[in-house]
């Protein structure tokens, strides 16, 4: 397993927004740093998320740091690869929580990971942020210190169906995902809720990622008659040979789904760019362009700063950044209004959030209630219409 470290021990200057909290609490311990344990598919097929997540927590980072840090005390990111493999996951969480011993771990970025890590986290009592969205994962019974800042696979699926069914306006749909924890997950719950809302679901299945012709799952797909492929992955190899294999086929069926088939490296992927059109994905207020081509002042902002900065957002997507930039300031916003690094503050300090303004969304907590991301702030995107990892509308939405 890869692993590498970074102290980032930078001096005043270049203080962005991450570095402006007001912090009223007593004075905290100078010396020891607030150590966050990052647990991410830097290397393997689950890694496209992993490319804007790292680039946001880094420039949060960089940014706490060069504004003296928190109260004084600099972050240091314990990263470590777990190359989208649960195993490695779990090994690596174990290091994390019992030789690294770090304060709070962001991650991981995969719920096929994250199935396997979060009891054992849960057990340490350690704190858990994460944009993973397997239902079973928020539980705050089994899992009182794990938060989820992303939407839950459910309000994915409500999008998708959503836009399928009324927009669309399609009945027999194919839900496909990979063979991953998250992709087996993901396709069982959209086809349970595309029955239930009268949608003839004429093909299903889990390919695996690594498998090069998508030809003969294609073919079943339009045999049986479908009139959308919905798509359940992150592995943005794997959806460019659909995307070529229904230009072969000479089909105009659309997709619809995951993010990732709206990721940056879909680019260089697809044989021609027309491949990519007709290809919708979940999408979030907070990083769609309106008709002008303006995204919201907040997101505008941040897309600035981030140029200043040389953070590239062409080969990713936006909420991926932003969303690794609102971990990174929710943990040590939590550290500076408890006073510490200990686990229970931490974790009260997150159960009291309401409407928390972070560039990707806006966070509310409860103790009952660890799922954070608004669903009035989810949307769909035309897929192959990025600018600076974001994306205009899909067709339907005013």
């Amino acid at each position: 397993m890869a692993v590498s470290r970074r102290n980032l021990l930078l001096g005043s200057a270049g203080a962005l927004g991450a570095a402006s909290f007001s912090f009223p609490n007593p004075a905290i311990a100078q010396s020891e740093p607030i150590k966050i344990g990052c647990l991410a598919a830097i290397t393997g097929p689950s890694s496209a998320p992993t490319v804007g997540f790292n680039r946001g927590i880094n420039f949060a980072v960089d940014s706490i740091n060069a504004g003296g840090g928190v109260k004084g005390r600099k972050i240091e990111l314990v990263m470590r690869d777990t190359q989208g493999d649960p195993t490695k996951a779990v090994n690596a969480t174990q290091e994390l929580i019992s030789q690294a011993k770090v304060h709070a771990i962001w991650g991981p970025v995969n719920s096929g990971e994250a199935l396997a890590t979060t009891p054992i986290m849960a057990r340490a009592k350690i704190p858990d942020i994460h944009p993973c969205v397997v239902e079973t994962l928020i539980d705050t019974t089994k899992y009182p210190n794990a938060f989820r800042m992303a939407p839950s696979n459910s309000q994915w699926d409500d999008a998708v169906r959503n836009y399928c069914l009324n927009v669309l306006k399609v009945k027999k749909v194919a839900v496909i995902g990979d063979t991953t924890g998250y992709g087996v997950t993901a396709v069982g719950a959209s086809v349970a809720a595309f029955k239930k809302d009268g949608a003839d679901v004429v093909y299903q299945a889990n390919i695996d990622a690594t498998q090069p012709d998508m030809t003969p799952d294609m073919l079943r797909a339009k045999n049986a008659g479908s009139e959308a492929i919905v798509v359940w992955s992150v592995t943005t190899g794997m959806e460019a040979r659909m995307f070529n294999t229904r230009a072969a086929m000479g089909w105009d069926v659309p997709f619809v789904g995951h993010p990732s088939l709206a990721s940056g490296e879909l680019a260089g992927l697809v044989e021609k760019p027309e491949n990519w059109k007709k290809v919708y994905a979940v999408g979030y207020k907070s990083c769609s362009y309106d008709a002008a081509g303006k995204l919201p002042p907040k997101s505008e902002e941040l897309v600035a700063r981030l140029a200043k900065a040389n953070i590239a957002l062409n080969d990713t997507l936006l909420w991926w950044v932003a969303g690794g930039i609102d971990a990174i300031e929710l943990i040590a916003k939590a550290v500076a209004e408890s006073g510490s690094t200990e686990s229970a503050g931490l974790i009260k300090y997150w159960n009291t959030l309401s409407k928390y303004p972070g560039y990707f969304g806006t966070y509310t907590f409860t103790p009952t209630q660890h799922n954070g991301y608004p669903t009035e702030e989810i949307v769909m995107s035309e897929a192959s219409t990025a600018k600076n990892g974001t994306f205009a509308l899909a067709p339907g939405y005013t």
